[in-house]
């Protein structure tokens, strides 16, 4: 069967152009041609077609693809395996501007502006976690809190930072000896140290009622992106989130006036 220059571009999805400059550089021509002398192309001429589409699609140049047609089997695996080799690096170097781009996000999506090298320097194990900052930005998008958090994040000094993080180091090992120690999770240690983390975020971020608090704890059970901001990987317990959690609540019900809950997480 014959195909006319024009349905070749129709269903190759390859223009006009495109064909005829394969033409002129030796690489594809009709070998067909009508008694009017209009050009044509084969069966055969479109599996070649087919050919030079797939390795034009895998970035070799057309002098590449004319060599690699004209001895298939000499040079078709060494071009491919050498290609490979190329696309592997190419992916390489791209994956290390995404994770660049990501850096580069995560530092505006978590409002805090210090380089790289400051920030490991001082945040050490703790991490923030893109996909949680950008579900939590989704989430709270139209939260007064957020947004008043977000700011005072960005407004923070360097040396803000070392500070906010000396404190919640200090909290942290707190609580710490407080799960070891078997304290009950509504029990006064426990409850005061709830206390002292709600209060370290009014004053580092945004105000937090008792009852943004308890959102926040329930935050840290039920998203493990979310404690790791609070308790780095390499230093959680089992349960710690829930016991957190739960000296949350029972804090916020002694806000209240009302019963924290008698039953001990431990």
């Amino acid at each position: 069967m014959s195909y006319s220059v024009g349905q070749v571009s129709a269903f190759a999805g390859v223009t006009v152009r495109t064909l005829h400059h394969y033409d002129k550089a030796g690489l594809l021509s009709p070998s067909e041609r009508s008694h009017a002398g209009y050009r044509f192309y084969s069966d055969a001429d479109l599996a070649r077609l087919q050919q030079i589409l797939f390795y034009r699609e895998l970035g070799f140049s057309l002098d590449e693809i004319a060599a690699i047609l004209k001895e298939p089997q000499a040079n078709a695996v060494e071009h491919l395996r050498a290609r490979q080799r190329q696309l592997g690096e190419e992916i390489a170097r791209l994956q290390r501007l995404a994770e660049v781009a990501e850096r580069a996000i995560e530092v505006q999506q978590t409002g805090v502006s210090l380089t790289p090298q400051e920030r490991f320097e001082v945040f050490g194990e703790i991490t923030f976690d893109l996909s949680y900052a950008t579900e939590a930005e989704q989430k709270w998008a139209h939260s007064e809190g957020r947004r008043e958090a977000m700011a005072r994040a960005a407004a923070h000094t360097k040396e803000d930072w070392r500070r906010l993080m000396g404190e919640a180091t200090a909290w942290r090992a707190e609580l710490l000896a407080a799960f070891d120690d078997g304290e009950p999770g509504n029990g006064e240690r426990a409850m005061d140290l709830a206390e002292e983390h709600r209060l370290h975020i009014s004053r580092w971020f945004t105000s937090c009622p008792p009852d943004m608090h308890r959102r926040i704890a329930d935050d840290f059970v039920a998203d493990p992106r979310a404690f790791a901001l609070v308790v780095p990987p390499s230093q959680h317990r089992p349960g710690l989130a829930a016991y957190l959690c739960k000296a949350v609540h029972a804090n916020a019900a002694r806000h209240a006036g009302g019963p924290t809950d008698p039953e001990e997480h431990r």
